[in-house]
């Protein structure tokens, strides 16, 4: 029935609905906090758990729910949740599964800031955040006390590069009752099966691959178990952790070309990698796929792929000073964090003020290995060389 309206409700509210049956490769774009119910009793029979139903904005539309359900096949998994952005998913798995009196082991070589809220559990809600060497391996049981109840995995760390045994780590921790929660961004879930090797939860940052654009902030969690998801579900919904339709729908339209994009990274890499490591100046290169690399045949074993982001430690005769004229000189590469978009990224890492126990003098380079020429970047950074 249509009801006569004044000229300024008309402009709140329409009788007009578009017909069904429209069809197109993108998905629509859901914008909502205010989720509308036919009638009282469909509002008091939603549950905002439940992914067959709506209740409001921040639990999900058909928008975030289509993005969760095509990462969790991405990943192998079941259940997804997406959150602002890749801290903000680590945050979430911490808080669902952890309390006072708890203990957490960290890798060394974990994501800067995942690293500072441990320490920041530590200080402040009476969690012990413990470190551990990446390439522990099966030697990890002898840190697991009975008070831990999560480990984190970095597969490989995203600065110094070292790939950890995930199988090895899992088995021990699974041994114990400990959950395993594994970092899963720099294989962006195509280069490393994480649930197959032991993993009960896989996070990744979708600020990288996934949108590809360099302009979007967003993690996800993902598992296969549904209790599993139920308690970090509860963190999800107490800790607020909403994203934006307009976000959710970036990454959606990155996900096709994603695999296309990640092998060209991972082709120009190498090649780049390569000729570095031919340098003078240069001492390591830390690329996973390379064997000198710390954890290669672990790297060989699991993955499938590597990507764009690699690290370099220079020789040790130059100084800070001179890598940082090295860096300033680049003109393709821009100085910044993170990666997986199309322009190639350099930061340089004062490593030995981040890790424990560190022998390396060299300055260490990261770089990330857009979609340009590699020709290209290889004469850019010869022309940096220069100005040392």
């Amino acid at each position: 029935m249509t009801v006569q309206k004044s000229p300024q409700t008309a402009l709140i509210h329409t009788d007009y609905k578009a017909p069904e049956g429209f069809e197109a490769f993108p998905g629509a774009i859901h914008h909502a906090s205010t989720v509308l119910f036919k009638n009282v009793a469909a509002m008091r029979s939603g549950d905002w758990k439940d992914k067959n139903a709506y209740t409001y904005g921040l639990h999900g539309t058909p928008t975030t729910f289509t993005l969760e359900a095509r990462l969790a096949e991405i990943e192998g998994g079941n259940h997804c949740l997406l959150a602002p952005s890749g801290l903000a998913a680590i945050a979430m798995v911490d808080f669902a599964l952890l309390k006072s009196g708890d203990d957490v082991l960290l890798p060394e070589n974990v994501y800067n800031p995942n690293s500072e809220l441990g320490r920041w559990l530590s200080a402040d809600f009476g969690i012990t955040a413990r470190y551990y060497d990446p390439l522990i391996g099966a030697g990890i049981a002898a840190l697991i006390q009975p008070n831990t109840k999560l480990i984190w995995v970095e597969a490989p760390g995203s600065v110094s590069m070292e790939v950890p045994d995930l199988p090895a780590i899992s088995e021990a921790a699974h041994a114990r009752g400990v959950l395993v929660a594994l970092d899963n961004t720099w294989a962006a879930g195509l280069a490393l099966r994480g649930f197959d090797l032991g993993a009960d939860i896989v996070m990744q940052a979708l600020t990288k691959y996934q949108s590809g654009g360099s302009d979007v902030l967003m993690g996800a969690v993902t598992t296969r178990d549904k209790a599993l998801y139920d308690r970090i579900s509860l963190a999800h919904m107490r800790l607020g952790l909403g994203v934006g339709a307009d976000d959710a729908y970036l990454v959606s339209r990155g996900l096709p070309t994603m695999r296309l994009r990640f092998d060209a990274h991972d082709a120009a890499a190498r090649k780049l990698a390569q000729w570095l490591k031919a340098r003078p100046e240069i001492k390591r290169v830390l690329h996973p796929a390379f064997a000198d690399c710390p954890g290669h045949d672990i790297w060989k074993r699991d993955f499938t792929g590597a990507g764009g982001l690699f690290s370099v430690i220079f020789d040790d005769r130059y100084s800070e000073a001179q890598t940082d004229r090295f860096v300033d000189a680049l003109k393709l590469f821009k100085i910044g964090y993170s990666w997986g978009g199309a322009n190639s990224l350099v930061m340089p890492y004062r490593i030995q003020h981040m890790r424990q126990n560190w022998q390396d003098r060299g300055i260490l380079v990261r770089f990330n290995v857009g979609l340009e020429d590699v020709q290209d970047l290889i004469a850019d950074i010869e022309r940096a060389f220069g100005e040392m």
